[in-house]
């Protein structure tokens, strides 16, 4: 019997644990049923310290080995050191690195960062989401970006978000350590899906990322201090905005609830 079709999908993400933390679930998720996927990561450079968690937290949801465009972090000049940072990177510059594993890879779906840059508005989050946007575009495009290799368009491009009704325990857990917390309308989500099947890989892979894990201000440091039962209303439902090109009736390439 032949298995329904899942897309193929690929994350893309400013910092390495950005993957797991957004889209974990529909990572595994795909994985599970046979898709291919891949994860390309903006900033932090291959001879990093965050290199071997991020390839551990792939592992962990099936996503292969890392993609990394190599950029400095705005906030942390160790990421990618002697690289520029992303948001200082020509524009086209980061396009067409990014639409170069977009053609290589091919996917379906690419899902990435929200116009907000994701409840704290890390300018990292930001920069990659307009690079992604930019970039999905352009892959499909033939006279764009000729040295990037044959074109390919993605069937869909999702954000990952948070909307307002969503945030829920993480408002008081990011204000109880200094930082913002951004949300979109509700109306602005388009999917939210249920991971619960596939929590335990999510929670494996945002447990490889270490030196977060061990910070008491990062994300996954403060989830690694909550209770079970609290951490995992937090982790067990993912949501997303359909960006392009638009839900159409009857289309099989969607992220599924």
């Amino acid at each position: 019997m032949n298995r329904p079709h899942c897309p193929s999908l690929l994350g893309v993400f400013a910092h390495p644990d950005d993957e797991s933390l957004l889209a974990g679930g529909v990572l595994a998720q795909h994985h599970a049923a046979g898709a291919r996927t891949a994860v390309v990561t903006a900033t932090w450079g291959p001879d990093s310290r965050r290199a071997p968690e991020l390839s551990d937290a792939l592992a962990a949801l099936g996503a292969g080995a890392p993609r990394l465009l190599g950029y400095n972090d705005a906030r942390n000049p160790e990421a990618a050191p002697g690289r520029p940072r992303l948001v200082d990177a020509p524009l086209d510059e980061a396009v067409s690195r990014l639409v170069a594993h977009i053609r290589d890879f091919r996917p379906d779906i690419v899902v990435g960062h929200d116009a907000l840059g994701q409840l704290t508005g890390h300018p990292d989050h930001v920069r990659t989401h307009q690079i992604t946007l930019l970039a999905v575009e352009a892959a499909g495009l033939a006279h764009l970006h000729p040295e990037a290799g044959p074109p390919w368009q993605p069937a869909a491009l999702y954000a990952a978000t948070h909307p307002e009704s969503g945030v829920g325990l993480l408002r008081p857990l990011l204000e109880g350590v200094g930082k913002t917390v951004l949300a979109v309308p509700d109306s602005y989500v388009t999917t939210s899906v249920d991971v619960t099947p596939w929590a335990d890989a999510k929670w494996a892979a945002i447990l490889a990322h270490r030196s977060e894990v061990a910070r008491e201000r990062p994300l996954p440091g403060i989830l690694a201090r909550l209770a079970e039962t609290d951490r995992n209303r937090i982790i067990r439902t993912e949501h997303f905005t359909r960006l392009t090109p638009g839900p159409a009736e009857g289309d099989r390439v969607q992220l599924t609830a």
